[in-house]
């Protein structure tokens, strides 16, 4: 009754394996050991199962059939999903193909037999074994039963749960096995639950009951099938008959009650269950007064088929929706692993790619061009240029504005963003330093927010402390003190800055090494390995910049720039004309404008000499700070973070390369990417979710 073609291709993916990656619509028999559960099972399939407890009980069996021109029954094991790759190629590797159904009695001798092989290969033990009889298996027996008076069905029967263990059989880590493995079944929310419970209990005290309404609270997907009516006391049939005729504990799906043969009935062996059943139902009151459509193993059977047939043609887009969906997701998480790298020519070979993909995204990053690739705009510290850009420009203005330890006569004060305000002081830094770059810190983090007012008036104390024999000027070492202690603040923020361009290259470095290698174990070894060099390299930018601030404030103050001149000459020139504009009266009757008398001029030039000199150190200083300062900015920007750090050819962003791949040793290569056990049962785990997923695409294609 349900479709042949849709019914074969869910049957054809379970065998595939993929129903342990994809929920797959499934009729699943539940129930307690003593629900009658096998007996049900057996009335469905009329398929004379072993009476030993012991044989099918201890791992789920999956029953198809198939309407095919020849009578056959064929047996085979679907490893369970954990299987390790030696159980998973001998269960696979092992079936009985064509057993003849010849009779009853001559195929249950043959499958008591194979029920024991079966067990064998599962590794459940033998009667030579009893130590392991104990044990219950995540395989799976498929049998499949072909004829030309079949109609297609399946039907998943699981170990019956229970409470009690038997010395000997089962112990607690079985029930606890059972109850886990059955509930996985029900679960599965395209699985249809045949719940078995006996008819002469209380239902409100069966634990599978309890269970199908956690996974199913809205009864949706669960048949229930109630047992041994002939069982029920004398006038207690009642409530068994309002679940029948759904007056109470209502399922969607409904009740149905059935009636199997008793343990003397089953050894005649002429006792036709079906026609006892019927028989029972017809004559017993008062269950003959149920509708026949409840009542009985063929209605029971009718009802599952237009149940499984709905759900199949109800779930089967979904299905295929899904196969598509995990096949992509478990090739993406294989291919993140990378290639396999159990060899070095392997490992190597896995290094090189992701290292040629490091500088691919590096010359975007240096070049800008953030177009290349979304995670420049999912991960803001990839925009390296930008950020090393942004703070190259807040590292010249605060050059400018708190560099200077005094504040030059009629200096314009600069504006500047600072950051991280506390009181008198503004912090030289921006970004945090990482924990393993703290060594590399030996700067103070902080400057005065405001410099000195007085220049003057220190000016004139150092020259009155330094002045040697000269008449109307100065010792040339003189200028080389005032300037050391004019740009003293350098030290700090120079240092401040060159440390966050490293912190800012490194986080650029370790952002990209997450990404491009997202295996933390791989990932960790390869920054522990480049961690000494990366290191080496950042030290370089910091002893340029201590060796620019050493030319720069240490020694004699040289320059062939002529705005120092320029500078210099202005400042003159602007300090007379301050001087004479009180004196300077405007003249029109010849025309002339604004004019000063001689006698003014040489009376404004009426100073010390001590007071003459400070005040030309303080324009020579002045003049040479300000063409200072601008090129330190710029030598620092350019050789010790963009030649040291940033674009030159042994930058920290061109170490990890394919050249530096190649000069791994073979103990560095298996020590940064060498596979561990759980990385390779990982690997294999997909390749064979992949395979099976792989193998369910080609059935549905």
């Amino acid at each position: 009754m349900a479709d042949p073609m849709l019914l074969d291709k869910i049957d054809k993916l379970f065998a595939s394996g993929v129903g342990d990656y994809i929920s797959l619509p499934q009729l699943v028999v539940v129930g307690d050991q003593s629900s009658g559960k096998s007996s049900v099972l057996e009335g469905l399939t009329n398929l004379p199962f072993p009476r030993d407890s012991g044989l099918c009980t201890r791992f789920a069996t999956q029953i198809t059939f198939r309407r095919a021109q020849a009578s056959s029954i064929s047996v085979s094991i679907i490893p369970g999903q954990n299987a390790d790759e030696t159980h998973v190629e001998k269960t696979r590797s092992w079936s009985k193909p064509n057993l003849n159904k010849a009779d009853g009695s001559s195929f249950a001798t043959s499958f008591a037999g194979i029920m024991t092989e079966v067990h064998e290969i599962m590794g459940l033990g033998d009667k030579e074994n009893k130590g392991n009889r104990g044990t219950f298996s995540e395989d799976v027996l498929r049998l499949e039963v072909c004829g030309p008076d079949q109609e297609h069905f399946s039907v998943v029967d699981v170990p019956g749960i229970f409470r009690k263990t038997t010395e000997g059989i089962t112990t607690k880590a079985d029930r606890d096995m059972v109850t886990a493995m059955v509930h996985r079944y029900m679960e599965n929310p395209r699985s249809i639950m045949l719940t078995v419970i006996p008819a002469n209990v209380d239902i409100a005290t069966q634990e599978i009951l309890t269970m199908a309404e956690e996974v199913d609270p809205e009864g949706q997907r669960t048949l229930g099938v109630l047992t041994k009516p002939d069982l029920v006391d004398r006038g207690a049939e009642g409530p068994v008959m309002e679940l029948v005729e759904g007056k109470r504990h209502q399922l969607s799906l409904g009740w149905c009650i059935v009636r199997n043969l008793g343990q003397k009935q089953l050894e005649d062996k002429s006792t036709n269950r079906d026609t006892k059943e019927m028989e029972f139902f017809r004559t017993e009151k008062p269950w003959s007064t149920l509708d026949s459509d409840r009542v009985g193993i063929a209605a029971l059977r009718t009802r599952l088929q237009e149940i499984l047939a709905s759900s199949i043609r109800r779930e089967f887009p979904k299905v295929k929706s899904e196969i598509h969906k995990k096949l992509a997701a478990s090739r993406e998480e294989l291919k993140e692993l990378g290639g396999k790298r159990e060899t070095p020519a392997e490992q190597s070979r896995y290094l090189l790619e992701m290292s040629m993909r490091f500088q691919e995204i590096v010359s975007m990053a240096l070049g800008a061009k953030y177009v290349g690739s979304d995670w420049f705009d999912k991960h803001s510290s990839l925009r390296l240029v930008t950020a090393v850009v942004n703070r190259n420009e807040k590292f010249a203005a605060m050059l400018a504005a708190h560099g200077h330890s005094y504040v030059f006569e009629d200096n314009n004060p600069v504006q500047v963003c600072v950051v991280d305000k506390n009181n008198d002081e503004i912090s030289v830094r921006c970004c945090a330093y990482p924990d393993e770059l703290e060594e590399l810190v030996s700067t103070k983090e902080t400057i005065p927010r405001e410099a000195e007012n007085n220049i003057f008036g220190w000016l004139k104390t150092l020259y009155q402390e330094s002045r040697g024999l000269e008449l109307g000027t100065f010792d040339s070492s003189l200028l080389a003190m005032t300037m050391k202690t004019q740009s003293a603040h350098w030290d700090s923020i120079a240092k401040g800055y060159i440390m966050d361009i490293i912190s800012v290259t490194h986080a650029f470095i370790k952002s990209l090494l997450q990404l491009i290698c997202p295996n933390r174990q791989v990932r960790d070894g390869l920054m522990s390995t480049l961690m000494d060099s990366l290191t080496q390299k950042y030290s370089k930018a910091i002893k340029q910049t201590e060796f620019l601030l050493q030319v720069e404030r240490m020694e004699t103050p040289v320059t062939l720039n002529h705005y120092f001149n320029d500078n210099l000459e202005k400042s003159r020139q602007k300090r007379i004309q301050a001087n004479l504009s009180a004196k300077t009266h405007y003249e029109t009757k010849n025309g002339w404008g604004s004019v000063v008398k001689l006698s003014d001029i040489i009376q404004t030039h009426a100073m010390s000499n001590i007071d003459h000199v400070v005040r030309d150190i303080h324009d020579i200083l002045k003049a040479y700070y300000k063409v200072a300062r601008k090129r330190f900015a710029d030598n620092v920007v350019m050789q010790a973070a963009n030649f040291h750090l940033v674009n030159g050819p042994e930058a920290p962003l061109k170490l990890f390369s394919p050249s530096f791949v190649s000069e791994l040793s073979e103990d560095q290569l298996v020590e940064i990417a060498g596979e561990d056990a759980a990385l390779k049962r990982k690997r294999a785990a997909l390749n064979k979710e992949i395979a099976d997923l792989e193998a369910g695409k080609k059935v549905l294609s």
